[in-house]
Parts: structure tokens; sequence; C-alpha cells
């Protein structure tokens, strides 16, 4: 792996557990040591998810410390913002640009403003970011955006796993009559960013 601390952020409901565990298991068929751990705030009602996966970890914490994450994939642009602090100062960003925003915006609370979320985004200077549910109903669900945005991680060369390997996991993970669906996500992710 080219990166040893990788953070999935998102909602609950988004799929970034089943992404951290679809990049664990990459990484167990090639022996490579791996810890996982999720801190979830209300994820069934759109709460945020935090995905921690961390190589090479046997002395380390499964919890990623501030400042070392080598790689951010995030499936909600407020949540990419929200786990910067844990990052390396030059560690690369894909980030999906659907928001989703939380219910106390729309009872009141809190408003969500998006064009200060997206500038702190751009000020990042390693970033990619993509409609990936766009992308993932393209590939026949909505539900893949979690797969289109493991496939844009790869074909970025942020992520040293291959279509393959990735697609072992997947086939493992799911029911067959999910597999074709995120094939074509995980090849679609892969396509956009290499445009």
């Amino acid at each position: 792996m080219a990166v040893n601390d990788i953070l999935i952020c998102g909602v609950g409901g988004q799929g970034t557990v089943l992404a951290s565990r679809l990049i664990a298991s990459c990484c167990l068929k090639r022996g490579i040591f791996v810890r996982t751990a999720e801190t979830i705030g209300m994820a069934q009602r759109g709460g945020c998810v935090v995905s921690h996966v961390r190589t090479d970890s046997k002395d380390k914490s499964s919890i990623i410390p501030f400042n070392t994450a080598d790689l951010l994939i995030a499936f909600e642009p407020a949540e990419a913002v929200r786990c910067f602090p844990r990052l390396k100062e030059d560690a690369p960003v894909i980030v999906n640009s659907q928001a989703v925003v939380p219910v106390t915006s729309s009872i009141g609370g809190v408003q969500y403003d998006s064009d200060s979320i997206f500038d702190a985004i751009k000020s990042r200077e390693n970033f990619v970011m993509i409609n990936a549910g766009e992308i993932a109903e393209k590939a026949g669900s909505p539900k893949a955006v979690n797969v289109v945005l493991l496939g844009a991680a790869i074909g970025a060369g942020f992520l040293d796993i291959t279509f393959d390997e990735m697609k072992v996991a997947l086939s493992e993970m799911l029911p067959q009559k999910l597999h074709e669906i995120n094939f074509k996500a995980l090849s679609y992710g892969i396509d956009e960013v290499k445009k």
C-alpha cells in the first residue's frame, strides 16, 4: 500500500463502513496487517460516520491521530472539511460533490454553507472532486456512490489497489445480483478521474 492511514467519511447510509472493509479485504489478500474502526454519530439518522483504515498498524491504535492521515475519501463535502484536522498537510482528498444537508439545517439549525465548504476543499493542494451520485446512477444504483469513490481513489493513484483486487473484494462481500452494478461503478469511478 502506498498509504498507511486512510479516512473514509460520510453520513449514515452512504456505505462508508463497507468501503473500509473492501479496502481492508484487499490489504489482507496481500498479506498486509490492517485495522479498521468507525466513529459513528447517530448514523442511522444521517449522522456523521468516519471509518479509519490503518495498514502496518500492529503497534498502533485503530483510530488515526490528528495530522497523520495519508488519504481522505469523502462521501459528502461538509464531512470532508470536518475531517481535515486528521490529515497530513499534503494528503490527497477524493470528494463527492453532492451535499447531504443535515436535518438540523432544514429545521432551523446552523445553515449549510456550501460556498465556504467548497472553498475549504479547493484550498487543499491535492484534491479530486467528482459527482459520485450521478456516476453511480449511470452505473445502475445511487447506492454505489461508495464504490465510485473507491474507483476514483484508485484511478487517481491515491489508493494502491488494482481494479481486479477491488473486483474480487466486491465479489466476496456483495450478493451476486449487485456485482455487475458495482463493477460498473468501480470502472466509471476510475475512468472519471482519468479523463
